[in-house]
C-alpha cells in the first residue's frame, strides 16, 4: 500500500512538474511573436536547467539504487529538453548584452553540473554517499529554481504590475513543491523532501505577490473609460470645425 501511494504521488508530481517546466511555453510564444525578449529574464530557465540536470543524475542507477527513483529521472530528463529549448529561443531574440550574460551563466551551470557528476562517480564508491553529495548540490539548485522568479519582484513592486511575473510559473512551482515534498517523505528520502520545505513557502510568497499586484492593474474597461474624455474632446473639435466650414 505504501509503495503504491508513493508511486501515485510520484506520477502526480511528474504531471505537476511537467506543467511547471512547460509553463514558459506561453511566455516564449509571445517572445517569438514579438521577436523580442522584452523585460523577461533568462535566469529562471537556466536555474531550472541546473535543477533538471542534477536530479536526472540523482535518480540514475549510478547514484540511486537501481531505478528506485525512476519518476525523478523521467520528468527531469524531459525538463532538460524543455529548458534547453527555452534558453535557445531566448538567445535567438535577446539583445547582444543579454545573450552574452545568459550564455556565460548557462555555461557555468553546465560545467558545475558536469563536475558534480564526475566527482560523485569517481570519488564516492557507494550509493549512500553519492546520494548525499549529489542531493546536497540538488538542494541548492532546487532552492534557486523555486526562488528564481523572485528576480522580478523588485520590478513588480516598483511598477505595481505582474506583466513580467508569469502566474503559471509561480503556481506550478508551488504545486510541484507540495507533491515532491510528499513523495520524499513517503520514500523516507529527506534529500528529496528537504528542497521542497524551502520551495513551499517561496511558492506561497510568489502567489501572494501576484494576487496583491494583479488586483492593482487597471482592467481593459478602465483603460477604455480613461480614454473617453480625450475622445470626447476630439469629437467636439471635429463637430465645431464641420459647422464652421458649412457656415
Amino acid at each position: 500500500m505504501g509503495d503504491r501511494l508513493r508511486l501515485s504521488v510520484g506520477v502526480i508530481g511528474n504531471a505537476s512538474s511537467l506543467l511547471l517546466y512547460a509553463a514558459p511555453i506561453l511566455t516564449f510564444s509571445r517572445v517569438i511573436r514579438k521577436r523580442s525578449t522584452e523585460e523577461f529574464s533568462c535566469i529562471p530557465y537556466i536555474v531550472a536547467l541546473s535543477n533538471c540536470l542534477i536530479y536526472t543524475w540523482y535518480g540514475s542507477p549510478v547514484v540511486s539504487y537501481r531505478w528506485e527513483n525512476f519518476p525523478v529521472v523521467s520528468i527531469n530528463g524531459l525538463g532538460i529538453m524543455l529548458e534547453l529549448s527555452f534558453i535557445f529561443i531566448y538567445l535567438l531574440f535577446a539583445p547582444t548584452k543579454a545573450k552574452i550574460k545568459a550564455g556565460v551563466i548557462a555555461t557555468v551551470v553546465v560545467v558545475l553540473c558536469s563536475t558534480t557528476a564526475i566527482i560523485s562517480a569517481y570519488v564516492f564508491h557507494d550509493h549512500h554517499r553519492r546520494k548525499v553529495f549529489v542531493g546536497t548540490v540538488g538542494l541548492v539548485a532546487s532552492v534557486a529554481m523555486y526562488a528564481a522568479p523572485l528576480v522580478v519582484v523588485k520590478q513588480v513592486i516598483m511598477t505595481k504590475s505582474v506583466e513580467f511575473m508569469p502566474f503559471y510559473l509561480s503556481f506550478f512551482s508551488f504545486l510541484a513543491s507540495v507533491l515532491w515534498l510528499a513523495y520524499g517523505l513517503l520514500s523516507h528520502d529527506l534529500i528529496l523532501a528537504s528542497p521542497n520545505l524551502v520551495g513551499l513557502p517561496l511558492g506561497i510568497l510568489q502567489l501572494g505577490l501576484y494576487f496583491k499586484y494583479r488586483e492593482t492593474e487597471p482592467s481593459k474597461w478602465d483603460l477604455e473609460q480613461s480614454c473617453w474624455p480625450e475622445k470626447s474632446k476630439q469629437t467636439q473639435l471635429a463637430t465645431t470645425e464641420a459647422i464652421s466650414e458649412k457656415s
